[in-house]
């Protein structure tokens, strides 16, 4: 009985922000990722540094959009994809406000992995600009315009001839600045320079359309794949 609690499974999480993970710890987060260990990781993503002023992070939204990046600046970095490409890592990327019942079946299945887990949730937050009690109003126009897609990755599900990635997410069905314009870090610029603000705007959505058709493509190539070697199997 002394020696109960030295005996028990131990889950271990690391927690952090957008920053450490997509900026200056990303290193670090990439060789946990590539360990093969049984670690989880859950990545807050605001896709600002709250804690500096409300600059946008290196994750942050697509061409554009918030008032501080350039109009050459690439589109925002897809983490759950380089995360992904490793194959045994279990990946998922979640909204509470838009889908409580994938939040849960996510970190379930991250802490049954015997593996590598990483989970991106989205966190609103009071650099937006909004207003704090709508939060989970927000995470949903976030999800429903395409912006934040949800989806699971499950390395079992490859093994057992199966899809390992789903697209928990619906096809968008609203106009990104239903959401985008709920918020102060992209109002600022729609008020100061609307003609650049419209132009980024479209860039957006067009951007958010295409990462749309490929998760939906990769969805169903998995699937086509899965089938294929249980095909050859049997």
């Amino acid at each position: 009985m002394s020696l109960a609690d030295a005996l028990a499974k131990k889950s271990i999480w690391i927690v952090g922000g957008d920053g450490w993970a997509y900026d200056i710890g990303y290193g670090g987060l990439d060789h946990v990722l590539a360990s093969g260990r049984n670690v989880n990781i859950l990545v807050m993503d605001t896709e600002v540094y709250s804690n500096t002023g409300g600059q946008s992070s290196g994750d942050a939204t697509v061409p554009g959009g918030q008032v501080r990046r350039r109009r050459q600046e690439p589109p925002k970095k897809d983490l759950g994809m380089m995360a992904m490409s490793y194959g045994n890592v279990y990946v998922a990327q979640i909204a509470m406000g838009a889908s409580d019942a994938q939040t849960v079946r996510a970190f379930l299945e991250a802490e049954s992995w015997d593996g590598p887990s990483i989970i991106i949730a989205y966190a609103h937050c009071i650099a937006h600009g909004i207003n704090m009690a709508k939060g989970m109003d927000q995470q949903k126009l976030a999800a429903d315009t395409g912006y934040w897609p949800l989806f699971r990755y499950d390395p079992r599900l490859k093994e057992q001839g199966k899809n390992p990635f789903q697209l928990d997410s619906r096809k968008p069905k609203a106009p990104l600045e239903s959401y985008m314009y709920n918020e102060n870090r992209f109002r600022m610029l729609q008020s100061s320079q609307p003609q650049a603000a419209e132009m980024l705007l479209n860039a957006a959505q067009q951007h958010v359309l295409e990462r749309w058709h490929k998760y939906e493509e990769l969805a169903k190539q998995e699937q086509r794949n899965a089938e294929h070697s249980k095909a050859i199997e049997s």
